[in-house]
């Protein structure tokens, strides 16, 4: 079965694959920093971005700790990942993506279901 993906909490239609990199930017200028999409099976995707990097997170259930993408080597830490809810995070630049690469791994992963084989992500379980 393939999934379909929403975003949250908007639950509209089902969003195509290649709509994803456009509705990102289109919430990103719009000042809205974290992007939740929920599949038919139950999974979640998340992004949360300073508009330079991200944290792309996909989660397989409500209460799995999931897999993040990550950048090997990256050196520094960058801030103003600011959730939905005021929280403001920093992360390790090694545990983000730059913002470019977090909008192709978001479209693959509403495509297939599962990261690119050219991508590199940690399992947070």
């Amino acid at each position: 079965m393939i999934e379909s993906w929403t975003f949250e909490p908007d639950n509209s239609a089902p969003v195509s694959p290649d709509s994803v990199p456009a509705a990102l930017r289109k919430r990103i200028a719009g000042n809205r920093l974290e992007t939740w999409l929920t599949s038919s099976s139950g999974r979640s995707l998340a992004v949360v971005t300073n508009t330079e990097r991200a944290m792309v997170v996909l989660l397989d259930g409500p209460d799995d700790p999931g897999e993040h993408a990550v950048t090997p080597g990256a050196e520094g830490w960058s801030d103003g990942f600011v959730l939905s809810n005021g929280q403001d995070d920093e992360y390790p630049d090694e545990d983000t993506v730059p913002i470019d690469e977090a909008f192709r791994l978001a479209e693959h992963i509403v495509r297939s279901g599962h990261w690119p084989t050219d991508a590199t992500w940690v399992s947070d379980r």
